[in-house]
């Protein structure tokens, strides 16, 4: 931040009532133990007011908020032989991102330390929870009622009520947010003047006002309409990255581009990279045209909105990537699912990020009633390619659709997931699988119908689906359900 930007917050703070939970201020009382128990005591307050940063400032007097200066210099302060910054760090559990700002206001020296809200549990200095009760620094413990409290405001705090940045200043605000494409997507008037355009973006939960005219930018705000997403250091890695490789493994990368546009702003942009990368399909039948993409545009739409949507922000250092191989592509967004990936296509939708979801369906980016993976399969189907797969790890999910492959070319296991998602897919649609819809999602003769009766088999063996009714002794009229029916 900026000295001119410095100056404007400690402007903002001064101003504030003399009793404020979530700021405190000092002239030169420096002691690193106190330090260390307002650091605790200001990031747990400020979760209670619902702020995101907490302050302490050197160089105000606390009882008249005069601008006084200060001679404190924690940069070059130690406790023992270790620097006090990372001595700070150590003792905090869990560990915070507090910032230390030293810079001159009207010639007087100002030591500023921004302090991050709680968010998921009570902060500690040395095992021991601190908390301001009115204007004192007070051991959480000692006030169960503020500790209820905190906890009851983890359980419903979600990412996107975050913060991404701090203390903009109105006129800076165009800078970072691409508010011409928020009303572009809205079908919204644009306002004629800033005034007008700031209050919508709050109104949005996309900026949140402050004392003093400035702004903090929410992460529901950066994620969305960043013009440039690496101004947002803590959202930065959430930028999609698009993959290219040689071949069907990644030892040859052929293209690779690293996103930098909010996801709704970015949108249409990146699905149309992904489809200009896709070659054309060369597989000519009934349900394909000489010039179709080998992927289903839809497909494509639909498995990386749920990547965007879905994901874990918790989890850091990563974020949704789509690598494209000759043979698949692959599209993987940190997190493990909410459901089970063998019920995604009949169970209604859980996100983490319901406000993100909610935006981006408002804008006819994903689905609103959670059909979208009902989409991908159905398109697949009518490509007559593979079934898609999706596979969990310990901190990611990966949607796999893969080229065009002839049925002898496939395995056991992709006849058996493709008649498990088609049975899937006829449940949803009131109707059930039979050999004769089967033999259609796989271009099978007529004549052949025994092939698709060993896939049924093969399927009922494995526990994916089991007979309509059971009672029934026809074969050649057997109607099929998943096994969850």
């Amino acid at each position: 931040m900026s000295e001119e930007n410095l100056c404007f917050l400690l402007e903002s703070l001064v101003s504030l009532p003399h009793e404020t939970e979530w700021v405190e201020f000092k002239v030169n009382n420096a002691d690193p133990e106190d330090i260390g128990q307002y650091l605790s005591a200001l990031s747990n307050s400020a979760a209670l007011q619902e702020k995101q940063t907490g302050y302490i400032v050197w160089g105000v007097e606390d009882t008249t908020h005069n601008i006084l200066g200060t001679s404190f210099k924690p940069k070059s302060a130690k406790v023992g032989s270790q620097e006090l910054e990372n001595w700070l760090a150590t003792q905090l559990e869990p560990r915070i991102n507090f910032k230390i700002c030293q810079f001159q206001c009207n010639g007087n020296n100002i030591v500023l330390f921004e302090i991050p809200r709680a968010t998921y549990i009570p902060v500690k200095f040395k095992s021991i929870e601190y908390v301001r009760v009115g204007s004192y620094k007070k051991k959480l413990g000692e006030h169960p009622e503020k500790e209820r409290q905190l906890w009851s405001i983890f359980s419903k705090y979600p990412f996107e009520k975050g913060i991404s940045v701090e203390n903009i200043r109105e006129q800076d605000i165009p800078d970072y947010i691409d508010y011409p494409k928020y009303f572009e997507l809205t079908s919204l008037k644009l306002p004629t003047d800033l005034s007008g355009i700031l209050q919508r973006l709050e109104a949005e939960k996309l900026i949140v006002s402050k004392p003093g005219s400035s702004y903090d930018i929410t992460n529901l705000g950066a994620i969305l309409f960043a013009k440039n997403l690496s101004v947002f250091e803590r959202l930065s890695r959430k930028a999609v990255r698009v993959i290219m490789y040689q071949g069907k493994n990644r030892i040859k990368t052929l293209r690779e581009m690293q996103g930098h546009m909010g996801y709704a702003a970015g949108f249409e942009g990146l699905v149309s990279y992904i489809n200009n990368l896709l070659p054309q399909n060369e597989v000519i039948n009934e349900a394909l045209r000489a010039e179709t993409r080998m992927y289903p545009e839809i497909a494509i739409r639909e498995l990386v909105a749920n990547a965007i949507i879905h994901q874990n922000f918790d989890i850091g250092g990563t974020g949704p990537i789509v690598e494209i191989f000759s043979d698949r592509i692959e599209i993987t967004n940190p997190g493990t699912p909410l459901i089970e990936p063998i019920r995604f296509i009949d169970q209604p939708p859980l996100s983490r990020n319901e406000t993100l979801a909610a935006f981006m369906r408002r804008i006819n980016v994903c689905e609103e009633r959670g059909s979208g993976i009902d989409k991908v399969i159905h398109a697949v189907e009518m490509f007559q390619l593979p079934a898609p797969s999706f596979k969990v790890t310990d901190n990611h999910i990966q949607a796999i659709l893969f080229a065009h492959k002839k049925l002898s070319d496939m395995d056991k296991d992709d006849k058996v997931r493709a008649c498990y998602q088609h049975a899937c897919l006829k449940f949803v649609s009131n109707e059930q699988m039979t050999n004769s819809s089967l033999r259609q999602r796989f271009s099978i003769a007529s004549n052949n119908a025994s092939i698709a009766s060993r896939i049924i088999s093969d399927t009922v063996v494995a526990g994916f689906i089991k007979p309509y009714d059971p009672s029934s002794e026809s074969k050649k009229h057997a109607k099929y359900v998943p096994f969850w029916v």
